[in-house]
């Protein structure tokens, strides 16, 4: 499984939330890739994309975060 959301230099952002989002929506276990190398912040975005999205953390290994939303829970809601 390749990762479908990447968290860039701005951080986590309102359009990676909502990437993510959609992604869950499309496919209920997701990978995403943070470009950062500060560990402490991939685990503060990992909660707050987990909470944002209503997903659950599934795992954190270095750079990959893997989410996981149940098909009957991921339905889109755009801010």
């Amino acid at each position: 499984m390749k990762p479908v959301v990447m968290i860039g230099a701005q951080g986590l952002t309102e359009a990676v939330i909502r990437e993510t989002g959609v992604a869950l929506a499309a496919h209920e276990l997701i990978k995403v890739r943070v470009l950062g190398d500060d560990r402490a912040a991939r685990e503060a975005w990992f909660t707050e994309l987990c909470t944002a999205t209503d997903a659950a953390p599934v795992q954190h290994i270095g750079k990959l975060l893997l989410l996981y939303k149940p098909a009957e829970k991921a339905k889109i809601t755009l801010p």
